[in-house]
């Protein structure tokens, strides 16, 4: 499989249905850290990044931001003194697509810049 952190999110037709759990938990491998989540009722992606201090946070969150405004997919940041937890979903199917796990890949690639 090409390394997730490389691919492209492509947007979701018309009836594309949420991933299967086995093939998430399968794809987990490839994002450590990263944990599944069951919130509202939608499976999501789940990781909280830890920072010495609430700029770093803060820096870390609008460099996020910059990569979902740039694949036009957006997740949901908690950011505070030291830390933001990052959840990646796929709204429109109301749980998790291969997207998802291509921005967490991309997501961990941000912080070891």
């Amino acid at each position: 499989m090409k390394e997730l952190n490389h691919m492209l999110c492509v947007p979701c037709p018309p009836g594309t249905t949420p991933m299967l759990d086995a093939q998430c938990r399968r794809l987990l491998e490839y994002i450590p850290g990263w944990e599944l989540a069951i919130v509202e009722n939608m499976t999501r992606l789940q990781r909280t990044f830890t920072f010495p201090d609430f700029s770093k946070a803060l820096a870390f969150t609008n460099q996020i931001g910059e990569l979902a405004e740039a694949e036009q997919h957006h997740p949901e940041l908690v950011t505070g003194w030291g830390r933001v937890t990052v959840f990646w979903w796929t709204h429109s199917i109301k749980g998790l697509h291969m997207n998802d796990f291509i921005m967490a890949a991309r997501t961990g690639e941000v912080i070891k810049a």
